[in-house]
């Protein structure tokens, strides 16, 4: 926990005596609570009670966590270009460059870039293909001005090919590849130097794959900063096995609908997904880790988030996931850890949030703005400071048939079915008294808040803010351990 003064944080002393008498009242009818209504302990066949924790016995502070081997072989991406002025071919004919080629290439033609050629080009020709010679990297430049590659025309394949060194207009979206065609591929590629990586520009059917994209990273504020690929108004988009740094944002969807990325790897970036205003999108098996932000969802409905994962990311926001006026969406299978916030749910209504591992992190979940009405089961949290941070002001309850794992709940699983018969707090009146009035910390060990703290986890008429987990877990749902290193 961070330090702070006593001094500085001590209010007058009429505000004392009333915040005191107000705490001293509150534990006093606990207490009362507690005496009348407590129910018996729990016992097994032999009579005795059946009691265990679900305490971790390594924590996070003599094991932190291992920094995230990411899904690729290497994160080395300053690339070494060939440096030869080059030549274009299509369909054995020869053109000094790429412009005068493109304007002979016909329906079906193969474009074949051997070395370094001019960028700044347009391709209008539909049904073309656009790629390296066989044994090294063509590269189009674009000599630090416009867009390096336009495509206009429907169904062009841009395929191994390098584009490198757009414009630096962050204002007048300067790219490296501009796709304003339908049903356009950029596959197994380089996009380097460049402001924009790839903009899809309100076009259906493109597909970004297995394709590196890398920003310019002496820009060093990463909001000055292109995004890795922008999609703007497009449908039904395909984005899977990318590797994109030193950008924004390294996937920004502005208006987008029916998008499905899979399996990218994204680092050194403000936010490593971002939506805004995109319904009916899919989000899976990615990778985000040493952003300000993982995975920032914004103002957009109906998406499956699932199977990501979200390690150490830190910063100026510090989320995982941050779920932000999200609603009617799946968010599970997801891994965030060592985060400073594992997930941030604001102002979002209707959501599973379900077998998601959160651990390690600051705060695992923090819950604010009214998002209330969330059905969140079979979670696991683990070593987070604080595994709750609840600013909704009324009582939440967090299960369906079963809750979630907590690491540090007390758990009688009496009938052996996985469940605990004891109900968990993992923030309750005290923790909200203590984050509203620091003061309060000082009590946080005395007698009467263990009652009060009891009270909470035990006696259903104890209804105070915060969330209540009525059916914890008995064991987690995930093999945490494998983010720890053992050595």
């Amino acid at each position: 926990m961070p330090s702070w003064s006593i001094a500085a944080r001590v209010p007058p002393v009429d505000v004392l005596v009333e915040r005191g008498f107000a705490v001293a009242a509150v534990v006093a009818v606990a207490a009362l609570v507690v005496v009348g209504a407590v129910a018996p302990a729990v016992t097994g066949a032999s009579g005795a009670p059946q009691m265990a924790t679900g305490g971790v016995e390594d924590r996070a502070a003599s094991h932190p966590p291992l920094a995230y081997d990411a899904p690729v072989e290497e994160r080395d991406v300053d690339f070494d270009p060939p440096t030869r002025d080059g030549e274009v071919r299509v369909d054995g004919e020869r053109f000094e460059t790429l412009a005068a080629a493109l304007d002979a290439a016909t329906p079906g033609a193969t474009v074949v870039v051997d070395g370094v050629v001019e960028g700044n080009v347009t391709v209008t020709t539909p049904n073309v293909t656009i790629r390296s010679a066989d044994g090294g990297w063509g590269v189009v430049d674009g000599h630090g001005s416009g867009d390096v590659l336009t495509i206009e025309a429907d169904d062009v394949t841009v395929s191994r090919l390098w584009v490198r060194n757009s414009g630096r207009d962050a204002a007048g979206n300067d790219a490296g590849v501009w796709i304003a065609g339908d049903d356009v591929v950029v596959r197994d590629s380089r996009v380097t130097e460049t402001t924009f990586g790839v903009w899809v520009d309100g076009t259906s059917g493109a597909v970004v794959a297995n394709t590196t994209i890398v920003g310019r990273d002496q820009v060093a504020d990463r909001a000055e900063r292109g995004n890795g690929i922008q999609l703007w108004r497009a449908e039904d988009a395909r984005v899977r096995d990318n590797r994109i740094t030193d950008a924004r944002d390294g996937i920004y969807y502005s208006w987008a609908s029916d998008v499905v990325a899979t399996g990218n790897a994204l680092w050194d970036l403000r936010y490593g997904v971002h939506y805004m205003y995109s319904d009916d999108c899919v989000l899976r098996e990615n990778a985000a880790f040493g952003n300000d932000v993982g995975y920032a969802l914004m103002v957009s409905e109906d998406l499956v988030i699932a199977n990501n994962t979200a390690v150490n990311n830190t910063g100026r926001s510090g989320h995982g996931l941050m779920v932000k006026s999200i609603d009617d969406s799946t968010i599970t299978g997801n891994h965030l850890v060592g985060n400073d916030r594992g997930l941030f749910v604001y102002n979002s209504l209707h959501n599973e949030l379900a077998y998601n591992l959160v651990l390690a992190n600051d705060v695992g979940v923090h819950l604010s703005a009214g998002s209330t009405d969330e059905r969140v089961h079979h979670n696991s949290f683990v070593d987070n400071r604080d595994p709750v941070l609840a600013d909704v002001g009324e009582h939440v309850v967090w299960n369906e048939s079963a809750g979630n794992y907590w690491a540090d709940a007390t758990v009688r699983d009496v009938d052996d079915d996985g469940v605990s018969e004891v109900r968990h707090r993992p923030e309750g009146l005290v923790d909200s008294l203590a984050r509203e009035h620091p003061l309060v910390a000082v009590f946080a060990r005395s007698p009467a808040v263990g009652v009060l703290e009891l009270a909470e986890s035990q006696v259903p008429l104890v209804r105070s803010p915060g969330v209540v987990d009525e059916r914890p877990l008995a064991t987690p749902v995930h093999d945490w351990r494998r983010y720890y290193d053992r050595d």
